[in-house]
C-alpha cells in the first residue's frame, strides 16, 4: 500500500520574477538525486519545506537568495509514514528557515528540530501562524483558498528577517504569488455558479477546503473520513451510508486520495466505477511538473469536468 519516500529539491530558475511565476519554472528533481544542500552561498538561504507545495512557495517568494528541499515529495507514496533520514538531520541542521504543515501532519519536523538545533533558525508552522486551534480536524490547509497568499506574506516576513538587505526582493515577489492566484480564484467562481449545492462524496478530507469553497456539499461522513485519514476502520453504517451514496447516485463524483490507499478505498474505487460515478483523484503533496498555483487550478478543473461532462480522472487499479 505504501512507497518509499524520497525528498525533493527545489531550484528556482531566473527568468525573471513575474514570469517564473507565471510559468512555474521550478525544477522538482525526482527520487534518488542528490538531496543535500550544496556548499552555503553568501546571501543564499538554506530552507526546508516539510511538504513540497510549501516548499514550492518559499521558492516563488525567495527567489535567487534560496535553496530550498522538500521533505514530503512523492505523489505515489502515504505522506502519513514518512520516516526521516540522516540526510533529513543534516538538512534541518542547516537550515535557516522551516516552514511545516503542523497539527499533527508532520510531526516528524519537530523531532528534527529538537535534535539539530541552531541558533537564529526561524520555524513557521503554518497551522498556528494561520489562526488554526490545535483541534482543527481537517490539516489539509493548503487546499483552501487564502491560505497559501498568507503563507507567502509570512515568508517574506521571515526570509526578509534573516536577510534584511533584501526584504523588499521578498516582498515584491510574495505580492506577486498573491497576484498570480487570480486565475484560481476565478476557476473556483466559476465553479460555485454553475454547481454551487452539487454532492459530492471522498474518501478522506484531502480537499474538503476546496470543495466547500466552491459550494459543493461533502456527504461523506465525517467520521468515515476521519477513519480513512488516521488509518483506522471506518464503522459499518458509516461504510454503507458511503456505499448508498454512489450506488443510489446521491454524489456528483468521488474525490478520491491517491497517496492513501488500502484495500477500503480501492473497494470505493471499484464501486465508483461500476456504478458509474466520476472519480477526481485528488493528492496530498504537489505532483511533478506544477507550481502551487497550476496544481490548485488543475484540481478544480477535474472537479468541473466531472460535474459538467461526467469525466473520471482516476482508473480501476
Amino acid at each position: 500500500m505504501h512507497g518509499t519516500s524520497c525528498k525533493t529539491r527545489v531550484t528556482w530558475l531566473r527568468r525573471g520574477a513575474l514570469a517564473a511565476v507565471a510559468a512555474g519554472s521550478l525544477v522538482l528533481a525526482g527520487c534518488g538525486s542528490a538531496n543535500t544542500f550544496p556548499p552555503p552561498r553568501p546571501g543564499v538561504l538554506d530552507v526546508v519545506g516539510a511538504e513540497n507545495q510549501y516548499a514550492n512557495v518559499v521558492a516563488q517568494v525567495g527567489g535567487r537568495y534560496v535553496t530550498v528541499v522538500a521533505f514530503l515529495s512523492n505523489p505515489s507514496t502515504d505522506p502519513h509514514v514518512f520516516e526521516a533520514s540522516t540526510a533529513d538531520a543534516r538538512d534541518v541542521a542547516e537550515a535557516s528557515l522551516i516552514v511545516q504543515n503542523g497539527l499533527g501532519y508532520d510531526s516528524f519536523m519537530n523531532h528534527l528540530e529538537a535534535a539539530a538545533p541552531k541558533p537564529g533558525r526561524i520555524v513557521l508552522t503554518v497551522a498556528p501562524a494561520l489562526g488554526y486551534s490545535p483541534a482543527t480536524k481537517n490539516p489539509h490547509l493548503w487546499y483552501r483558498p487564502g491560505t497559501m497568499a498568507r503563507v507567502a506574506s509570512l515568508v517574506a516576513r521571515d526570509l526578509g528577517r534573516l536577510e534584511p538587505a533584501h526584504r523588499r526582493y521578498f516582498e515584491r515577489r510574495a505580492a506577486q504569488f498573491r497576484s498570480s492566484l487570480s486565475g484560481w480564484a476565478g476557476a473556483i467562481r466559476r465553479l460555485k455558479a454553475r454547481y454551487a449545492g452539487s454532492p459530492v462524496a471522498v474518501t478522506e478530507p484531502v480537499a474538503d477546503y476546496l470543495l466547500q469553497a466552491a459550494g459543493l456539499n461533502v456527504r461523506t461522513p465525517w467520521p468515515m473520513q476521519s477513519a480513512v485519514m488516521n488509518g483506522t476502520d471506518p464503522s459499518p453504517e458509516d461504510v454503507q451510508i458511503e456505499d448508498n451514496l454512489i450506488i443510489h447516485h446521491r454524489v456528483k463524483f468521488l474525490a478520491y486520495n491517491r497517496q492513501a490507499v488500502d484495500a477500503a478505498t480501492e473497494r470505493l474505487l471499484a464501486l465508483a466505477h461500476q456504478y458509474h460515478v466520476p472519480v477526481v483523484g485528488v493528492y496530498e503533496t504537489m505532483p511533478p511538473h506544477y507550481n502551487y498555483q497550476q496544481w490548485m487550478q488543475a484540481e478544480t478543473a477535474a472537479f468541473m469536468k466531472a460535474l459538467s461532462s461526467h469525466k473520471s480522472t482516476v482508473g480501476l487499479p
